[in-house]
């Protein structure tokens, strides 16, 4: 792990395709006084399923692979992260330990927020709150898909908008 130059996140060319990054310019000005950005090597791990979650990780170019452990010790991949993905968010916020692992699967730049910094800028930042509810809301109906193809081996249809 080294430490990158501090990439702004206006700069950023991907920014307007990456829900999290894609805030006013105010916000990013501030979430980049608050970010640290590191180079990670492919094969290092972000976090560990049952540690305690100190921060979030935004990928700014990589991969990272998902996956949980069972009881028996076997490996499940959940999914593949990709650029702009924010990481580690729901248990940084609930204040938890990780339920998952994110192991890298390239050379990757991540940009970190610690916890602390991260809920005083939420509070600060309406903008960056309702995107962070707009992610997490977005992981529960993927979950909830997942859950049903599992159980019920069916996807969920996607219905027609009512007309009224």
């Amino acid at each position: 792990m080294e430490s990158a130059s501090e990439r702004s996140c206006l700069a950023c060319a991907e920014r307007p395709e990456r829900l999290f990054c894609d805030l006013s310019p105010e916000t990013l000005h501030d979430f980049d006084a608050l970010k640290s950005v590191t180079t990670w090597a492919r094969g290092s791990t972000l976090f560990r399923e049952g540690q305690p979650a100190r921060g979030i990780f935004v990928l700014c170019d990589g991969r990272a692979k998902l996956s949980v452990c069972s009881e028996s010790g076997k490996n499940l991949t959940l999914r593949i992260a990709g650029p702009g993905e924010v990481l580690g968010l729901s248990a940084a916020l609930a204040g938890g330990s990780h339920e998952i692992t994110a192991e890298l699967l390239d050379n990757a730049q991540v940009a970190t927020v610690k916890r602390k910094d991260l809920l005083r800028f939420l509070h600060e930042h309406r903008e960056a709150c309702l995107q962070v509810v707009n992610l997490l809301s977005q992981d529960l109906h993927i979950a909830y898909d997942r859950v049903r193809s599992l159980g019920l081996g069916r996807s969920r249809r996607v219905r027609a908008p009512r007309v009224h």
